[in-house]
């Protein structure tokens, strides 16, 4: 070390030294008085600030002021001009005879506690602290994944979050009318039915804001087949049958009749399966095609089947047509005897 830098660390040990004699206030609680008008140390007010904002703190000084300094626990942010901090956040924002001042920018937990002023004068030392208190938004840490479950099964989600004041955490079922709803951490759900799925909302609040995230669980179950309908339709007609099954996940379809299975394009019959509904449509209905057909709806927790009977349907005759014609022949017959 260089003569002139081995002066200035002297100097600046000897400053650290006299402050640290000069502040020989306990660092307690957080405090909210205007301190002992009897004596020199004054305590501020607190000063409640959000996480991520600046806070300023200011300090009253006098014009016999020699050396001042503004002190984070045990360690010099400012003395006088001289910053000491390395933190770039830290920074002067005023000094004269009035007032001393310095802010602290984008404020987060590590900055909450006792800040202390230090001010000698020619006559005796004063000091005047405050104590920063740090609120911070709720945020969620941890929450449970995106879950697939068999209908019946035990379901418990997990929500914890992060805060000051600390959060309280609720869960509730969007789109429900019912009173599936929990205010803790953990939502339990025994034996979960389908009516039970869908998107699960965390939300974590304090007085500062609100967070909200969402779970979404899906519940797997058994094809269940609508009652099959009988349908009429006329020889050379088109036909058809619907079946529709509710299932997760979606069902696959099968055709019979009677006992034999019916494939796709077979004997001039189209199956077409969209989502939960499958038809089968006869392009040109024959008498071979009259009969009993089943649907059966499967997936991998099960089947459900249902029935149908395609019937001969056949023109409704005017019942007036025949007896009209007799009646038209015997009015010819009688116009021409005359």
């Amino acid at each position: 070390m260089s003569v002139p830098g081995y002066f200035v660390a002297l100097s600046k040990c000897a400053l650290l030294l006299s402050l640290r004699m000069l502040l020989l206030v306990p660092a307690g609680l957080p405090v909210r008085s205007q301190g002992d008008s009897h004596s020199d140390n004054k305590v501020m007010d607190n000063i409640t600030v959000r996480q991520g904002e600046t806070v300023f703190l200011r300090c009253a000084q006098g014009d016999v002021v020699t050396h001042t300094a503004w002190l984070n626990r045990s360690s010099i942010l400012y003395a006088g001009e001289d910053k000491w901090s390395v933190d770039p956040r830290v920074s002067l924002v005023t000094l004269n005879q009035e007032e001393f001042t310095i802010k602290i920018e984008n404020v987060d937990m590590t900055d909450e506690g006792q800040y202390v002023c230090a001010v000698q004068t020619s006559s005796r030392p004063r000091t005047t602290s405050v104590h920063i208190l740090v609120q911070v938004p709720p945020k969620i840490i941890n929450l449970s994944r995106d879950i697939v479950v068999n209908e019946g099964s035990n379901v418990t989600l997990m929500c914890q979050a992060s805060g000051k004041p600390e959060p309280s955490v609720s869960w509730k079922l969007i789109y429900s009318s019912g009173d599936l709803a929990s205010e803790d951490e953990y939502l339990e759900i025994p034996s979960i039915s389908r009516q039970r799925a869908g998107t699960y909302e965390c939300t974590a609040i304090n007085d500062i804001d609100t967070d909200v995230q969402t779970v979404d669980i899906t519940v797997n179950y058994a094809p269940a087949v609508s009652e099959g309908r009988d349908v009429g339709v006329t020889l050379g007609q088109r036909g058809e049958l619907e079946c529709e099954a509710d299932a997760v996940p979606e069902a696959d379809f099968e055709w019979y009749k009677d006992d034999r299975r019916i494939l796709n394009g077979f004997d001039g019959m189209e199956i077409m399966n969209s989502g939960s509904l499958s038809k089968l449509t006869f392009f040109n209905v024959t008498d071979g095609d009259y009969g009993n057909y089943t649907c059966v709806a499967l997936n991998k927790l099960g089947t459900s089947n249902t029935s149908f009977l395609m019937y001969g349907e056949y023109r409704n005759i005017s019942p007036c047509l025949w007896p009209c014609r007799v009646l038209l022949w015997l009015s010819q017959l009688t116009s021409c005897s005359h």
